[in-house]
């Protein structure tokens, strides 16, 4: 009996060990959802899978095995889901337990693209992995002063860059196109369409354009990660491009804006500019001209009404 017990221990350890995973067996299991997300995200999938390979021991911590979180990400306040319980930097810390691996991998993105903190981490290439790296670690997501470092060694040794490589054209066909579903309505010569999307910032102007005003944080690359406009679209229906750096408060348009506003006239004031007023509103810039018979060089003065409907008339001899 004692032999039988023996046995059986010792097929149960070495079965433990046998599944035990490998870096290689990891990144087999899992590279498909860290495409997946950079696609819908935009977070490299190269990053993605070493912070899951590094945070979770490539699938082997108690966190990863019991709670299924491979990003080693705490409950903080915003958390309302099952928890787990472990040691970690103090003792008994709190954890977010998931469903699957997959949500793991879904709440990761989602906690790195709902943080300001990590808001200018997507600005930087989807290839750019040192950069990412560099700025998980400033940015605060690990307490290890080698953490970039560690990343970097990952990525490299195993070739995790390959993902983002041979996935670029579906990357870049997201931000165009948008997971959040457009649905484009053919109008003619104009790109008008309807936004199929629900975000709760989004507001309508009085002459009805969808827009949404800038918070703190706020870039034309979050913009379009959070609405499904592409970036090309957002510079083309604010009539700017990728020099224009957003102010607190103003308006960036999510449809193109119209030939002329439901206010008949705006009197020009102190710190003005046409463009400014363009944006106020959302009538295009050249149709502002057009109407007030002005040259694109003319700065109008303080006081003077300019137009947003109706047109002015010739000056008489």
């Amino acid at each position: 009996m004692k032999n039988i017990f023996t046995y059986l221990l010792f097929a149960l350890s070495f079965q433990l060990v046998a599944e035990k995973f490998t870096p290689q067996d990891y990144i087999k299991k899992y590279k498909d959802d860290a495409i997946s997300e950079m696609e819908r995200a935009g977070v490299p999938a190269s990053i993605t899978l070493a912070q899951g390979m590094l945070e979770s021991g490539y699938g082997n911590s108690e966190l990863a095995r019991k709670a299924n979180n491979h990003f080693g990400i705490k409950c903080h306040s915003d958390w309302s889901g099952p928890v787990f319980r472990v040691d970690d930097d103090k003792k008994d810390e709190c954890f977010r337990k998931y469903e699957s691996v997959w949500y793991s991998y879904r709440d990761h993105s989602n906690f790195l693209k709902g943080k300001q903190r990590y808001a200018s981490l997507f600005e930087l290439k989807i290839t750019d992995y040192k950069g990412w790296a560099k700025g998980l670690r400033k940015a605060g997501y690990a307490t290890n002063k080698k953490y970039a470092r560690l990343l970097i060694d990952l990525i490299e040794r195993y070739d995790l860059n390959q993902f983002v490589e041979k996935n670029k054209k579906k990357h870049k066909k997201y931000i165009e196109k948008s997971a959040a579903k457009i649905k484009v309505i053919e109008t003619g010569k104009s790109d008008d369409f309807e936004l199929n999307y629900s975000v709760s910032k989004v507001q309508i102007s009085d002459n009805w354009i969808k827009y949404l005003e800038v918070k703190k944080g706020y870039t034309f690359y979050r913009i379009s990660q959070e609405t499904g406009v592409s970036i090309k679209r957002l510079y083309k229906y604010n009539e700017c491009d990728e020099n224009k750096s957003l102010s607190l408060g103003e308006r960036v348009y999510l449809q193109p804006k119209k030939r002329r506003s439901r206010t008949r006239s705006y009197v020009f004031r102190k710190g003005d500019d046409l463009y400014s007023i363009s944006q106020k509103f959302g009538v295009k810039l050249k149709y502002i001209y057009k109407r007030n018979r002005l040259l694109k060089s003319y700065k109008p003065a303080s006081g003077e009404v300019i137009l947003l409907r109706g047109r002015k008339k010739k000056k008489t001899k």
